[in-house]
């Protein structure tokens, strides 16, 4: 099978070059991701490969179909930026990547809030251009210790039930907000308290997100949202960008009014 993939780097090429020696498939790479400026370039291709940021609404479908496209394999697990709708009309099928490694993405978090908390990541910058910075580490001074802190976590799946484990042991309080999971004994042994969107932006002294991407989500981080933080905390997601308004965040953090935030994803 011809397959064009959009959006790729050199480790896509790589990884994929070894993955595809025991199916024998026509790969071809781009490196723009697919719009209608791009869709042209997958005439001719029975599948398209495509990844987060790769546009699949209505009028790029159509492009794709009447190029002979039959199939779209998105190598990630959101397929927000897909119009079904449109697809299935068109008798264009689409797969996904089931699922993530969770312990992967909910190890990467704990980095990012120690990384923000701590100020690790300033510190290496001073260090890398010259600077050393010994304050930079000290908790009483400027960096804050998790024992002292509240995490609240947008979302108790996948990943957000596996982020607690690695958390506890830290002694923070931790408040998760999830309308659709009810807290089993497990996790109220954890010290786990499940409290609504509100009180865990209110209560919160790091934020970090682990929601889904729907219509409810969509922009729901914006500057109503930061504006019932507390003064002073921290925002992370290593969720899906489209649920942050990236100018209310940007002005939340020039204001002072957040005190840092790290994006893994946007």
């Amino acid at each position: 099978m011809r397959v064009m993939i959009f959006s790729t780097k050199p480790y896509d090429r790589r990884s994929f070059a070894a993955r595809n020696e025991a199916f024998g498939h026509r790969l071809h790479y781009r490196e723009p991701r697919l719009s209608e400026e791009t869709a042209s370039l997958a005439a001719g291709f029975a599948a398209v490969c495509v990844f987060v940021n790769d546009v699949c609404d209505a009028t790029v479908l159509e492009m794709l179909a009447a190029g002979g496209t039959r199939l779209i394999a998105l190598r990630c697990a959101g397929f927000n930026n897909v119009d079904l709708a449109a697809a299935g009309a068109l008798g264009i099928s689409v797969v996904r990547v089931p699922a993530y490694s969770p312990h992967a993405v909910a190890e990467f978090t704990i980095g990012m809030i120690l990384a923000e908390t701590r100020l690790i990541t300033l510190g290496h910058r001073s260090l890398s251009q010259g600077q050393w910075r010994g304050d930079l580490y000290r908790a009483d001074t400027t960096g804050e210790e998790l024992c002292n802190l509240t995490v609240g976590l947008i979302g108790y799946g996948e990943i957000g039930t596996r982020v607690v484990p690695l958390l506890a042991p830290f002694g923070c309080r931790i408040l998760v907000d999830d309308p659709y999971v009810q807290l089993r004994p497990e996790h109220h042994a954890l010290g786990v308290r499940q409290v609504d969107f509100d009180t865990l932006l209110r209560e919160s002294d790091v934020v970090s997100l682990h929601a889904r991407v729907t219509s409810e989500t969509t922009g729901f981080m914006n500057a109503a949202a930061f504006a019932k933080m507390k003064r002073g905390a921290y925002f992370i997601n290593t969720a899906r960008g489209p649920m942050v308004d990236y100018d209310a965040l940007y002005a939340a953090l020039a204001s002072g009014h957040l005190r840092g935030a790290m994006l893994e994803t946007f």
